[in-house]
């Protein structure tokens, strides 16, 4: 029986290429998407290691803020003194001990823009003296130093930024830290074996001039220590412990790294792993529908042949596992090819984001056995998993009433006594709980089922939905005439077939819609509330992406442009809230009402002047009402307990927690603003105002002067990146399906070989053959595009529904964008169509009609 499993592998190889490619797309995103999260999290592990080499142990702030982000990315801690670095040098077996000093700094280019790409900090610290110690070494050039007052300070810069800025050596420019700070270049430096940590820029000063401007007086973010030769850094971290104060304790050089790298891992690479198995998960759930689809047809055009088998003696057992392990041999050679195609995939993917502005950090591919394990085992388990009901059903066929296979002409009902009744409870329970709403997890129960159920009552609906469809397409057959009828009685005649064709698309097609409609919603509240919030005339905004940030002189500079009535720059930051890493906006709360329409429920923002209280959004009001005291930790360290004097309505940037500047200022090392609201004197026209306006930011990196208008769209920008990661799906799906489809039309052909014969004989030209298996083609696609887009249209409005009990979503939808799907649906079917009409088109007429 392996024998015959195998020869009939190799006898359909043509029959089968549609299913080799379904596993193959599908493996190969998943070992792409392994293989680059390896990739990535060595080569962070690499690059810091290689930075940090020379650390033996690191002194830090017992007081954690957040996890992400922070002094070297390994999370934001309260401060230490940095004359601890001179106790410390005077420790038995430490060689010596540096203060590390890091903060927030946006260097300009030579053209006065930001330097930067899409999500990588703008970073900025101290120059440490020792080459043990410094993360940098330099490339060209020299260490700063310290220079009189009212002269440019001397900085290095890593050599990534030098080439994305254009800048060199003796240039002169401004970091801002935000106060704008006029550098002279004078080193380039490399991180690690690096230019840079992929595309975060870094300026380095003196520690004098980073004391000034991104530190308190007398406080470092963490002591870096050199262990004397021979001292491991169990001994350095001992000998450390017994000289620090409460509050501060010492960790290795190795847990320093560890820590660093997984913190970069929990804060960017699991979320860009997550999304990438996403990918993965849909190309493998669309191709599991094609491979059952297709072994379904193949297992039905074989009835005789396994009939012969069990009348020559095959076990039922026998006949299923020969038609398991030829599932199974196709699964490993497609997952085979895949996981080397993943390589290529995960190439690609680094180079995509590479150019997107997400440079990432270099080093070859890192393959592990693990990932081509998983790899394997998935894809040859999908595949099986999906052929198991077509095996079961083969070895169920009797030795002797199956001799004869059925008539290819046979109309087969779509209605199951087993599977279209459990098919309606599950869509009718679905339904019910996505309706009902309540808690994520209940509507995705109900979203599940209702996926299930449509899946499994597809055949009931496959043939009115073709005939109706067929109807409509060719305006009642006028359009394709006797190819369209013909089409559309095929299409109809086996329900069951149709639907399992059109399944594939489906399903890939409802993931995207739901992603889609979901993020049109995002993007729709958020510039919804920005026209009920935003009072302002103009307003100036840091970069979507990146970590950029504005000063606060900003916002007073532009008070003193003619034609501003008031400018309040709104900012974020971070805080420990109720124990919870929480971002906290901060701004004027005095002057907020004059650009800002607050939806007032509880209280009053007034009280929340000279931070005597804090105001919480409606969502957060749930767990801290009006006057409960609420425990905060501050970015400094400094613990305090505030009660809430201001509830109001979620209000986009606001939504969360709101404390007043001055308050958040005493507390913080650097403040940075996102954005400044401008609202103009009475008679001043926007027109007017925006050339004062846009001449006043330059010095501060010439950020984008936005109206009303250009500045919803860019608080709803973010959104964008889930419509791309959207089409990108849409795209994947439908390649998948139509693999699919084109499999299952070239076996629709095949096993209609004496049908068409007859067809062509009576009359029936090539190119009206091509039109017929065109035509077949397109009803299926559009009976599961149009299935797959109602059903994650339902589905997103389900989750909008849910996710707006907490929030404020609202539901919409882009019928543009739905249009799209649609189309880029229908265009796969004719494409999906071109090869086997132009096979059926060539059949030889004779030879066809006497086929059996």
């Amino acid at each position: 029986m392996l024998t015959i499993a195998l020869r009939n592998l190799t006898a359909r190889r043509r029959r089968l290429i549609g299913t080799f490619l379904a596993v193959f797309l599908g493996v190969a995103f998943l070992a792409g998407t392994l293989t680059l999260n390896a990739t990535l999290s060595r080569n962070f592990s690499n690059l810091f290691a290689s930075a940090d080499t020379g650390v033996s142990a690191v002194v830090q702030s017992d007081t954690l803020i957040s996890t992400n982000g922070g002094a070297a990315f390994g999370g934001l801690r309260a401060p230490v003194s940095s004359q601890l670095a001179d106790t410390l040098r005077g420790v038995p077996g430490v060689a010596d001990a540096q203060p590390e000093i890091v903060g927030y700094g946006q260097l300009l280019g030579a053209d006065g823009k930001a330097v930067g790409g899409n999500g990588p900090p703008r970073t900025a610290g101290n120059w440490i003296p020792s080459a043990a110690l410094n993360p940098y070494h330099l490339l060209a050039g020299r260490a700063p130093r310290d220079v009189p007052a009212g002269q440019p300070v001397e900085a290095v810069i890593n050599r990534g930024a030098a080439d994305s800025a254009h800048l060199k050596i003796g240039d002169t420019t401004i970091v801002q830290t935000p106060l704008p700070v006029r550098i002279t270049i004078v080193g380039i430096a490399g991180f690690g074996t690096q230019n840079g940590i992929g595309q975060v820029t870094y300026a380095g000063f003196t520690q004098a001039v980073a004391q000034k401007y991104l530190a308190r007086p007398g406080q470092a973010s963490e002591i870096l220590i050199a262990a004397k030769p021979g001292v491991s850094q169990a001994t350095v971290v001992a000998a450390v412990s017994k000289m620090l104060p409460p509050g501060v304790s010492a960790i290795s050089g190795a847990e320093y790294t560890k820590a660093t790298t997984d913190a970069i891992g929990s804060a960017f690479l699991t979320f860009f792993k997550g999304f990438l198995l996403v990918f993965a998960a849909v190309a493998l759930l669309v191709a599991s529908f094609s491979i059952h689809n297709t072994y379904t047809i193949l297992i039905a055009q074989r009835t005789r042949e396994n009939a012969l088998l069990r009348a020559l003696g095959a076990s039922r057992g026998q006949v299923l596992w020969s038609s398991l392990i030829e599932a199974a041999a196709l699964g490993l050679a497609a997952s085979a090819a895949g996981v080397v195609g993943g390589l290529g995939i995960a190439q690609a993917l680094k180079a995509l984001f590479d150019a997107a502005g997400f440079a990432l950090p270099a080093g070859g591919l890192a393959v592990t056995r693990t990932t081509i394990a998983l790899a394997l085992v998935v894809g040859v388990g999908v595949t099986a998993l999906a052929a198991l009901s077509p095996a079961v059903r083969a070895s169920q066929v009797p030795p002797l009433a199956a001799l004869r296979e059925a008539s290819v002409g046979e109309t087969r009902s779509g209605f199951s006594r087993v599977r279209s009744p459990i098919g309606g409870v599950l869509l009718v329970g679905g339904v019910a709980s996505a309706i009902a709403g309540g808690s994520l997890a209940v509507v995705g129960a109900g979203a599940a089922a209702t996926t299930v159920g449509v899946v499994m009552l597809g055949p009931v609906a496959a043939r009115g939905a073709v005939r109706v469809l067929g109807s409509v397409v060719t305006v009642g057959g006028r359009l394709a005439g006797t190819t369209g009828v013909l089409a559309r009685r095929n299409a109809a005649r086996d329900p069951r077939r149709t639907s399992a064709t059109a399944t594939a698309l489906m399903v890939g097609v409802a993931v995207v819609t739901l992603l889609t409609v979901f993020a049109t919603s995002v993007k729709a509240s958020l510039k919804s509330d920005v026209d009920r919030s935003f009072v302002g005339d103009l307003a100036v905004s840091a970069p979507a992406f990146g970590g950029g940030g504005l000063s606060p002189q900003l916002a007073a500079d532009l008070q003193k442009v003619p034609g501003i009535e008031a400018a309040v720059g709104i900012g974020q930051g971070t805080a420990s809230v109720a124990g919870s890493a929480t971002n906290v906006t901060f701004a004027d709360t005095g002057k907020l009402n004059e650009t800002m329409s607050l939806d007032v429920r509880a209280g009053s923002v007034a009280a929340l002047a000279g931070g005597r209280a804090l105001g919480v959004s409606a969502s957060e009001a749930k767990k801290h009402p009006l006057g409960s005291p609420v425990p905060m930790v501050f970015p400094d360290g400094t613990t305090s307990t505030i009660p809430v004097g201001f509830v109001y309505g979620p209000r986009g940037s606001l939504d969360g927690y709101l404390i007043d500047a001055a308050a958040w200022s005493a507390h913080a090392n650097q403040v940075t603003d996102s954005s400044v609201i401008m609202k103009l004197t009475p008679g001043t026209s926007v027109a007017a105002a925006r050339p004062a306006v846009t001449a006043a930011v330059v010095p501060y990196g010439s950020p984008d002067v936005q109206d009303r208008q250009q500045y919803a769209d860019s608080q709803a920008s973010g959104v964008d990146v889930v419509l791309t990661i959207s089409y990108v799906l849409l795209a994947l799906a439908i390649v998948i399906a139509l693999a699919g489809i084109a499999n299952t039309l070239a076996l629709s052909v095949h096993e209609r070989t004496r049908e068409l014969g007859l067809l062509r004989a009576v009359g029936l030209t090539r190119r009206q053959t091509r039109a017929l298996v065109r035509w077949e083609s397109l009803l299926v696609a559009l009976f599961g595009t149009l299935g797959g887009v109602a059903l994650g249209t339902f589905l997103a409005w389900a989750l909008v529904r849910a996710a707006g009990s907490s929030t404020a979503i609202g539901f919409a939808v882009s019928p543009g964008t739905l249009a799209l799907i649609l189309g880029a649906g229908a265009l796969a079917g004719v494409a999906a169509a071109t090869r086997p009409a132009r096979r059926a088109a060539r059949l030889d007429l004779l030879g066809a009609i006497a086929t059996e």
